[in-house]
């Protein structure tokens, strides 16, 4: 019976450190820019740790300093850089549907791909410049059929770009959802670089119809680096061409609280970041997001 509670204790304080706080940090997508100061100064205020950044800025050394300096002043962790390029040159713009989605977003479809893989390289080397650990996309639909030719060249291709960020010290996250939590642990295995994980979008899983996000993160286990806070529904059988809906945290389909229970059973040390695409600019609702999810990852 001791050693049975020593057992349940140890789990209930893995997710915490010495203060008796939780390792999970709260944070959320930084667009704007051009005052990055401001912007984190405003994080700071509304009691964010940690952000991703947008990769909408000027990749360069000059803004790479005024940004370490920002995160130092403000004591804010940049997780990841984020961004999904479309390749204009080749008339390619991401579509978000099931109907044209699948030929226009990431390096899946190889029309556009070599610009593509251009603008990831400099996010990669921005990266590195900017001491943040991770560049995280959505990297296309991947194919299911991992006999088809379609999946090798995919494999062979993100290979490439994930030794190119290795040899950089920067890692690849994938952004969950247009593919099965299979499909893409597989990919990753089969990429093999070592360097490539999870930035799991739990209301991904259900727009696109691929899982039940507790499930998936039962599956990804130390795959996930990085978890996108969001929610909404799955698709409906009235309209399958598009995905399902976006809502307001907690009102769709996602189970918050399971969800974070098992990330604090699992010595989840990362970031939950709020990304709304409905209200990504309504600081009420990212105040709001972020005091229900504090209450969540506080609660025993």
């Amino acid at each position: 019976m001791r050693i049975l509670l020593s057992i349940l204790l140890l789990t209930l304080f893995t997710s915490f450190n010495a203060t008796g706080k939780s390792n999970i940090s709260l944070g959320t997508i930084v667009y704007k820019w051009a005052d990055i100061d401001q912007s984190f100064q405003e994080l700071k205020d509304a009691q964010f740790t940690s952000c991703q950044l947008n990769y909408n800025i000027k990749m360069d050394e000059a803004f790479a300093k005024r940004l370490k300096k920002a995160a130092r002043k403000h004591k804010i962790t940049i997780t990841t850089l984020v961004g999904v390029p479309s390749a204009p040159n080749a008339g390619i713009k991401s579509r978000w549907n099931f109907t044209e989605g699948p030929s226009t977003i990431g390096l899946v479809p190889v029309k556009g791909r070599e610009e593509k893989l251009a603008t990831y390289r400099k996010m990669i080397d921005f990266c590195q410049t900017a001491n943040i650990p991770a560049m995280h996309s959505h990297f296309g639909f991947i194919p299911e059929d991992c006999s088809s030719h379609e999946y090798k060249d995919f494999i062979v291709v993100m290979k490439e770009l994930a030794t190119y960020a290795k040899d950089k010290g920067v890692d690849i996250y994938f952004e969950t959802g247009q593919e099965t939590p299979t499909t893409l642990m597989r990919a990753i295995k089969d990429i093999g670089t070592g360097n490539c994980f999870i930035n799991c979008d739990v209301a991904n899983l259900l727009l696109y119809g691929k899982a039940n996000p507790t499930d998936a993160i039962r599956q990804f286990g130390p795959l996930v680096k990085d978890v996108h806070a969001k929610d909404g529904t799955y698709p409906t059988w009235e309209d399958p061409y598009h995905l399902g809906k976006e809502k307001k945290i907690p009102e769709g389909d996602v189970d918050f609280p399971a969800i974070i229970q098992l990330l604090k059973e699992r010595n989840y040390k990362g970031a939950i970041t709020i990304e709304c695409e409905l209200n990504g600019k309504n600081q009420d609702y990212l105040i709001k997001t972020r005091k229900y999810l504090q209450e969540l990852i506080d609660n025993p």
